[in-house]
């Protein structure tokens, strides 16, 4: 009998490391970039295709709600329609897809909210971004786990960022040496903070 059991446990054990995996792959796949797409219909575009097919929502500028249905992309002129928010919360955005943010001129805000695939080398990519260190003003990252100091500390280079707010970073080790580099950086950001010490 213990025989029985130990080989049905090893079976659910089997068949969940394996939907963690296809899962993984399929999110994988999701975030890939096509450059031939972003030359066609635009880096706005096929940003919010990205965006929303990873199950993240998009705002477009002079318009004042979150798109977050695929279909209902708005439709019009090349370029006409340009992402001022992304709100990916719970979304499998990940560094792989990164490359579609390059050409996002009017990204004025970013939320990251319990999303598992972000990590330090996600907000180093994002901080490197032209674009974005002139556009990006309002920022949120809260309940990354594999988010650390070294991830929060290269948004310095984000030189127009206004607000930061931080909340349940477990990955985070020296928080006050982080936020007083930062300040030291930007001194007009305003960090709020919501972490346990």
């Amino acid at each position: 009998m213990r025989l029985l059991t130990r080989a049905v446990q090893c079976a659910v054990s089997q068949r969940e490391s394996s939907r963690r995996h296809f899962w993984g792959w399929l999110n994988a796949v999701f975030n890939k970039v096509d450059y031939e797409r972003i030359q066609t219909v635009g880096p706005d575009r096929a940003a919010a295709e990205w965006l929303l097919r990873c199950g993240a929502k998009v705002r477009f500028q002079g318009l004042d709600r979150w798109q977050h249905d695929y279909n209902a992309l708005p439709t019009g002129p090349l370029g006409h329609f340009k992402i001022q928010g992304i709100d990916a919360t719970e979304s499998c955005i990940m560094y792989r897809g990164f490359d579609h943010l390059d050409g996002l001129q009017h990204l004025e805000e970013i939320k990251l909210n319990r999303c598992i695939y972000i990590e330090d080398t996600c907000l180093e990519r994002l901080s490197i971004i032209e674009n974005l260190q002139q556009s990006l003003l309002r920022m949120e990252v809260v309940s990354c786990g594999n988010v650390t100091d070294k991830g929060l500390i290269a948004l310095h280079k984000l030189r127009n960022l206004e607000l930061l707010f931080l909340s349940d970073l477990p990955g985070l080790g020296d928080r006050k040496t982080t936020v007083s580099r930062l300040q030291t950086a930007l001194p007009k950001l305003d960090i709020s903070l919501d972490l346990s010490d």
